[in-house]
């Protein structure tokens, strides 16, 4: 009897395959993704929304938002944590788009933001009452719940 083997790892393809066959429909970054698009950013107090003209060009604040989230409802806190599993987990390099960002800017992100964040949490709750998705009782997510 055989075993059930995997693909080749040196196999060149003709059509690589692309991230979204690997994100549900139903997966919960699709959500996050969502929510964090529908989002005014600069009106929420975000820095560098609209960057200098002169130098590296940052990462959006919604791509780092929409990291924090997600580490928010899988119960990754570390921002070193987040940077290892911007490189290993595929929903993450899904939402990101293959941003892989340093655990020091994940950091400096919170510690910059930390009071746009705390809106974002009250933009969620109309958000959700705004899709109908609670009717005012409770709200619950895979990792996260929240009374309305």
């Amino acid at each position: 009897m055989h075993h059930i083997d995997g693909i080749d790892r040196d196999q060149i393809t003709m059509f690589p395959e692309a991230l979204d066959d690997y994100i549900h429909e139903d997966n919960p970054v699709r959500f996050i993704d969502a929510f964090v698009g529908s989002l005014d950013l600069s009106s929420l107090g975000f820095q560098r929304v609209i960057h200098a003209e002169t130098g590296r060009p940052p990462y959006h604040p919604g791509d780092l938002l929409r990291l924090y989230i997600y580490g928010y409802l899988n119960r990754v806190r570390s921002s070193r944590r987040l940077e290892k599993e911007t490189n290993r987990n595929v929903e993450l390099m899904w939402l990101l788009r293959r941003l892989t960002p340093d655990f020091k800017t994940i950091a400096d992100f919170r510690r910059d933001n930390h009071k746009a964040i705390q809106k974002v949490c009250r933009s969620f709750t109309l958000f959700c009452r705004d899709c109908d998705l609670f009717g005012g009782e409770l709200i619950a997510t895979p990792a996260l719940a929240a009374q309305v």
